[in-house]
């Protein structure tokens, strides 16, 4: 794709650390991946679940996606808190600061900095979170087996 609109997409050009996800070197690769399909309404949060489009696509979407790049990246998970008491989670890898679901705020400017770290045990306790999780793994293992 090329034409990124997420924070920090200039820095996501870290390399992957697992071979997991043949086709997936760099966190842009695997925004295009995850924007041709993979993120949709079942893996988004079911709170947010009604403002889910195809045009907002990454709404909702903030923590698995979050694990998922830890998952291929390395790096460390922070959260941004948010209204009502929650977190938006996003991506630290080797100094690289960037965040995947960052456009489901439009123009809203969050800010990258002094956030705490968040946990996949924090996060997976709520069931509904980890299965949301594991099937976002699982549409990628399938695409990346899709592609030539």
């Amino acid at each position: 794709m090329g034409n990124y609109r997420f924070y920090g997409w200039e820095q996501a050009t870290v390399p992957a650390q697992s071979g997991d996800y043949p086709g997936i070197g760099t966190p842009q690769q695997l925004y295009d991946v995850l924007a041709g399909g993979i993120w949709q309404a079942d893996t988004c949060a079911p709170r947010l679940r009604d403002g889910w489009s195809e045009d907002n696509r990454t709404l909702g979407q903030c923590s698995i996606t979050a694990f998922l790049v830890q998952d291929i990246f390395g790096g460390r998970v922070y959260g941004i808190l948010r209204p009502g008491g929650n977190y938006h989670c996003y991506n630290v890898v080797d100094g690289h600061v960037f965040d995947l679901t960052s456009e489901q705020f439009g123009g809203e400017v969050l800010s990258y900095q002094d956030n705490p770290e968040q946990f996949r045990e924090v996060h997976f306790a709520k069931e509904e979170k980890r299965l949301r999780y594991e099937l976002l793994k699982a549409r990628l293992r399938d695409a990346v087996r899709r592609q030539p």
